[in-house]
């Protein structure tokens, strides 16, 4: 039996052999392509290539390319694991040609390789063949291949329509026929063909020729150069070659379910039911694995939010397995042990993996037991009320807010005898989802670059402003005012100046844009701000300040050196913080945005917990070593294959052109940047950090700031230190002992006071009317300046008091909401649910709450209806004694 890494290495051994360059596998998140979620095909990192805005040292290429797909054809993700060949994260075997060879080399080699060492029998293969269409005719030199140069019997060439067999990147762009190869999963069954029964027929393997351009307003034309893409999954072909009818069967899975299986203890196999739960969470490790391996983190947001969903349905099927949550995590190096030899990444991640997924398990079951909570009373409200159906909108907010699934939901109610209002949930999506867009489209400055008058400047400013700060003789191209071209900008006013050549750097990278002055007989001009609306376009942003800026002048442009000198500083330390995180950190933290100003730095980036304090004094000595190290900091101009294999990093969601510049410090750092930096690593000066904190699930934020201003920053806090001892009156090593005592010292205070307010608070309340209730004494008090401790020590001692049974409603505000404190003396269990006192008291101060049915607590944004509250007590009782009876 070929086990899976033998299927991967022969296929890609086999077209190496045929002068075919093996590139290895792009990440999942293409830092080449932007539009793309992820990786989806093994093309994606051809696919510039293909278009023929990119050249390769190579016309042949070989790869087993990483995908993830999470809908589509054959990956909606509701049917992985209830099918035998849906998968999340899957690997995708080609070759592939640049206007190199064409059909005859491609079909000859895909039915040598499969009938030859992989050994498939040749009276169990198909080929489907495009059958043509009224736009384009039916491939017949393809068919022909196969038959007559290949010996595919005619009988098993199956000519199919355009939905199968015709592929196109786009709307424009490259296109052309599809062939596939099949292979028959049940030959017993005699007559039949892949038309009459698509489901009898596996495919094994894709070819696509390109060989059309489709042209914008429909037609095409001929490709200049037709070319190669080709795809086989390694999953289903192993599962073929190994004999196994499904994927999940295979030891690219097995390994991970029986890991799994063990710590559930079940069997696989003997249980349908279980055996769905034990095939998705396999299949969603693996996803979960090589994406947080990636530094792709779970958040609420894009890339996190499929991780954190994938990981979540995986937890789903645990609960379902009565696997005790966390477990995930412990499942995590199961992956890694099948997968770890053709991604040795994955090995150096594993521990980061373990953790990340170890915190989002964690923060899943937090999220249960509040969504849970949430739920149980909408359910208890819908008996009460004799409905039985939840709302959507309710469901809605379940969902999307509380992050309670949907299918828990359903689940929930179904044991309960009720059902969800599914019309209701969807228009709740729907109004939703339109929000959202009205959100994200609403409201913005119209973009420059959008601008026609723009377009005819692209790619005619020159950027000089990497050598030199300063250009004699820069021509005005075009002047605007209030988003439209003028030919004069007169003193006094504002506007923006494109110039021919400028040693001005446009914001970008996160590095803020240049500021310095124009120049030239009687001008005078600051500018203000630099930007780049579009490629080969740089906008000065300036004010004229004497004479005229005319359209067509020749000024000299002067970039600000103090201003350039802060930003240079802090981008090349944000570069050398990246790194430091990533050696104290792991190599899953990736910068998640950034700001590089003159004056300071702030530096984003991907982790799924808290930077310690004592790995932050780690990440600051690494950062100051290598800045006293003095090293160089050296550029390069490379094509972007090259500086990516070189182990360059790039950034989501980044668009690279096919020339990228390499920053290189040393052998500490290397990053793909357009920033300006400086020249050797000392003239940084100190790194100081400022500040960590969270923005996002799973991003940090770092700020620090270097040189001058770091310097700045140690003097103010010496100042403040001596200030502090001469106030506390100590020696500086003695600061924080005399400290201590003094907070020592009010603690007490502040003990005392607490003790006397509370005192005071219980005589008051005991002073106080009371109502009865049906023999059931009902105690509505006041008490604005007691702690919510104290609020509840007070309504504990009054409710046993007096020997009888009490309910005790406590009000307050606090912090300019209401808060209230109802308890139930433990007599009254059975008869008065604090929990119900307060369902029925929160609305009244404009929210609600929860809790035991001795004790509960509720807040509201009404604090003026505090008093309206407590006057209800005796009624809500009253009510709830009724409904019992």
């Amino acid at each position: 039996m070929m086990r899976s890494d033998e299927v991967r290495r022969t296929f890609l051994e086999f077209f190496v052999e045929r002068g075919h360059q093996l590139v290895p596998s792009s990440p999942l998140v293409l830092p080449s392509d932007p539009t793309l979620l992820f990786a989806n095909a093994g093309m994606n990192q051809f696919k510039e290539v293909f278009r023929g805005r990119e050249t390769r040292p190579y016309r042949r290429a070989t790869s087993s390319q990483k995908c993830l797909r999470v809908s589509g054809k054959h990956n909606d993700l509701e049917e992985v694991g209830r099918t035998p060949r849906h998968h999340t994260f899957f690997e995708m075997l080609g070759n592939f040609s640049f206007g190199d060879y064409f059909k005859e080399e491609a079909t000859a080699w895909a039915w040598e390789l499969i009938t030859g060492p992989f050994g498939l029998p040749a009276d169990r293969l198909w080929v489907t063949v495009f059958a043509g269409d009224e736009e384009f005719p039916a491939d017949e030199e393809a068919a022909a291949l196969w038959r007559d140069r290949v010996g595919v019997p005619a009988g098993r060439i199956v000519a199919l329509g355009r939905k199968d067999n015709f592929w196109q990147m786009g709307d424009t762009g490259p296109a052309g026929p599809c062939s596939e190869i099949l292979f028959d999963l049940h030959p017993e069954r005699g007559a039949g063909d892949p038309a009459s029964d698509p489901e009898r027929f596996l495919e094994l393997w894709n070819l696509v020729f390109m060989q059309y351009d489709l042209q914008p307003g429909g037609g095409s034309r001929p490709l200049p150069a037709p070319s190669i893409d080709t795809g086989a999954g390694l999953e289903r072909l192993t599962a073929v070659l190994q004999g196994k009818s499904s994927n999940y069967d295979t030891d690219l899975f097995q390994p991970i379910i029986q890991s799994v299986a063990r710590e559930a203890g079940v069997e696989y196999g003997t249980d349908p039911a279980k055996d769905v739960s034990l095939r998705v969470i396999a299949d969603h490790l693996r996803a979960i694995t090589m994406l947080v391996a990636e530094g792709v983190i779970p958040g609420p947001e894009k890339r996190g939010a499929v991780v954190r969903r994938i990981m979540r349905r995986a937890l789903r099927h645990g609960r379902l397995l009565g696997l005790p949550a966390p477990f995930l995590h412990r499942h995590v190096a199961s992956v890694v042990d099948v997968l770890g030899e053709p991604f040795p990444e994955l090995k150096e991640a594993l521990p980061v993996v373990e953790r990340v997924t170890r915190a989002e398990e964690e923060r899943f079951e937090r999220t249960l037991a509040d969504g849970f909570e949430r739920l149980e009373r909408a359910i208890e409200e819908l008996l009460r009320e004799g409905r039985r159906e939840l709302s959507g909108e309710e469901a809605f907010v379940l969902e999307s807010e509380r992050g309670l699934p949907l299918d828990l939901i359903e689940d929930a109610l179904q044991e309960r005898g009720l059902g969800l209002d599914r019309r209701g949930y969807e228009e709740a999506r729907r109004r939703h989802a339109e929000r959202s867009r009205s959100r994200a489209t609403g409201g913005e400055e119209e973009d420059p670059g959008r601008l026609p008058h723009l377009q005819p400047l692209a790619g005619r400013c020159r950027f000089v402003g990497y050598d030199t700060l300063r250009c004699e003789a820069s021509r005005v191209l075009a002047l605007f005012q209030d988003g439209k071209p003028v030919e004069r900008l007169e003193a006094g006013s504002r506007g923006q100046a494109v110039l021919d050549t400028t040693p001005f750097y446009a914001e970008s990278g996160g590095q803020v844009g240049d500021r310095g002055r124009l120049t030239g007989g009687a001008v005078r001009a600051r500018v203000l701000d630099t930007r780049s609306p579009l490629p080969g376009v740089i906008l000065h942003e300036v004010e004229v300040d004497a004479g005229v800026l005319d359209r067509g002048q020749i000024l000299v442009a002067e970039v600000d050196p103090a201003h350039r000198a802060g930003a240079r500083r802090h981008h090349t330390a944000t570069h050398i913080l990246h790194a430091a995180l990533r050696r104290v950190l792991g190599t899953h933290v990736r910068q998640a945005g950034s700001l590089v100003a003159p004056g300071r730095l702030r530096f984003d980036f991907s982790h799924f917990e808290a930077v310690p304090p004592e790995a932050a004094e780690e990440i600051e000595a690494l950062a100051n070593e290598v800045v006293m190290q003095d090293l160089p900091v050296e550029t390069e101009e490379m094509p972007l294959e090259r500086a990516l294999a070189s182990g360059a990093l790039a950034f989501f969601g980044d668009r690279y052109a096919e020339q990228v510049r390499v920053v290189g410090i040393g052998e500490f750092s290397r990053e793909l940047c357009g920033g300006t930096h400086v020249a050797r690593t000392g003239e940084i000066g100190p790194l100081l950090l400022l500040a960590e904190r969270g923005v996002a699930a799973g991003v940090r934020r770092i700020e620090a700031v270097a040189g001058p201003e770091a310097l700045a920053r140690i003097r103010r806090d010496r100042a403040t230190l001596a200030e502090a001892t001469r106030r506390v009156g100590t020696s500086r090593e003695e600061l924080l002992e005399g400290l201590e005592r003094k907070m020592e010292a009010l603690r007490r205070l502040q003990r005392e006071i607490d003790r006397l307010r509370l005192e005071r608070a219980r005589e008051g309340a005991a002073q106080g009317a009371e109502r009865e209730v049906d023999g059931i004494r009902v105690i509505a008090r006041r008490v604005d300046e007691l702690t919510r401790a104290q609020r509840r020590d007070l309504a504990d001692s009054l409710r046993h008091g007096g020997g009888r049974g009490a309910v005790v409603v406590v009000g307050a505000e606090e912090g300019g909401k209401a808060a209230l404190v109802v308890a139930v003396t433990p007599s009254l269990a059975g008869r008065v649910d604090a929990r119900e006192v307060v369902r029925r008291l929160g609305p009244i101060v404009g929210g609600g709450g929860g809790g035991r049915p001795d004790l509960a607590e509720a807040g509201g944004r009404r604090p003026d209806r505090i008093d309206e509250a407590l006057a209800r007590a005796p009624d809500a009782v009253r009510e709830i004694l009724g409904g019992a009876s």
